[in-house]
């Protein structure tokens, strides 16, 4: 069993779902990702999910696209995310997930890029603009190393694209809660409970639902129908926001607030898994 796997399977085990806090290589500054990972960790993080900086990140909304520039422009690179993953590593056995988009990893190579990335002891991969009727070199490569493909899907996916996200994806299946980019926002997307129904006919892989979580109570709604929680903006939102000296205890201490939100055993009234959409403000 992948860590991945284990992480989904302790978090069912305990009656909640898994919580995926989010960070972005390089963001803050260039030495932050390592602390901030083992923040998370210690507040309840079941697994990382790291960004890889990208000029043109069509999927990110303002605040990762944000974060995503400052970490360009401090220099990160591809050999730098997975060098932070490799620190992280040989702090903590946390399952890293490493994000970022297809054209920065075909430039440094497939095969190269696998290879080294497993080498610093990650386990899954998310690529956005990489559809899984393209996917077949990557998804090889993956599996040669070790690292599951992971594919996400949205409320707007086709029955048939579903379908063939399931037949080829590993780890878990990530559902975007909404149609538009990552951001916070004050309620969780109506409509999601019948998503994962469509999704789940396909596969029994466990499905994270992100884009759009930023409070306790969005984790609680979603943990009552998903198996893992995602969470991105409100926690860049939340480092923009606090004074460097106190940064890591709140992490620590929003991410904590997070897990124990994310508790499968408090139903959400019926209506309740919905909601207007906000804009991309923590909170």
């Amino acid at each position: 069993m992948s860590g991945i796997a284990r992480a989904f399977a302790r978090a069912r085990s305990e009656g909640r779902a898994a919580l995926l806090p989010y960070l972005m290589t390089g963001y803050p500054d260039a030495d932050a990702a390592p602390e901030i990972a083992l923040a998370l960790e210690r507040g309840g993080a079941d697994i990382l999910e790291i960004g890889m900086p990208f000029s043109d990140p069509l999927a990110d909304g303002p605040t990762v696209q944000r974060a995503a520039t400052a970490s360009l422009a401090g220099g990160t690179t591809i050999a730098v995310c997975i060098e932070t993953a490799s620190r992280i590593r040989q702090q903590s056995a946390i399952p890293i997930v490493l994000m970022g988009y297809f054209n920065p990893i075909h430039r440094y190579g497939l095969e190269r890029f696998f290879s080294h990335a497993a080498r610093a002891g990650v386990e899954g991969l998310i690529v956005p603009d990489l559809p899984p009727e393209e996917a077949g070199e990557v998804r090889t490569i993956a599996r040669h190393n070790g690292v599951d493909l992971i594919f996400l899907l949205a409320p707007t996916s086709t029955d048939a694209r579903i379908r063939g996200a399931a037949e080829v994806a590993g780890g878990f299946v990530y559902c975007v809660s909404l149609t538009g980019v990552t951001g916070a926002r004050a309620s969780v997307a109506e409509g999601l409970e019948g998503f994962l129904g469509r999704v789940r006919r396909h596969t029994s892989l466990p499905l994270a639902v992100g884009f759009g979580i930023s409070r306790p109570e969005h984790a609680r709604q979603v943990a009552q129908v998903a198996d893992g929680v995602v969470v991105a903006s409100a926690l860049i939102d939340l480092i923009d926001q606090t004074p460097p000296h106190a940064r890591l205890d709140a992490l620590e201490e929003y991410t904590r607030s997070l897990h124990d939100g994310a508790r499968k055993d408090t139903p959400v009234p019926a209506g309740r898994i919905g909601g207007e959409r906000s804009d991309d403000r923590l909170g």
